[in-house]
């Protein structure tokens, strides 16, 4: 009951009888890109330099951040004598 049935013969599928109208496109390739070794170059080194301008940045925060905690606990202890 569950199973399936099967044609006998199975018919093939139709055939493709028609040519397309249009040729296929022609797919052209890029031109080889050249790059200026001096830009890369400049390229990282100003990548560095960011970098290292982000991390000072970020130490000198910190610092700064301890140091004000540290000087806040200063004078609280000086404030209660």
């Amino acid at each position: 009951m569950f199973l399936p049935k099967y044609p006998d013969s199975p018919t093939p599928p139709p055939a493709y009888t028609h040519a397309p109208t249009d040729p296929a496109p022609v797919r052209r390739s890029l031109s080889p890109l050249f790059i200026d070794h001096k830009a890369v170059i400049a390229l990282l080194v100003g990548g560095v330099v960011l970098t290292a301008l982000l991390a000072a940045v970020a130490v000198t925060a910190i610092s700064v951040a301890v140091a004000a905690v540290v000087l806040r606990s200063l004078l609280r202890e000086h404030h209660r004598r």
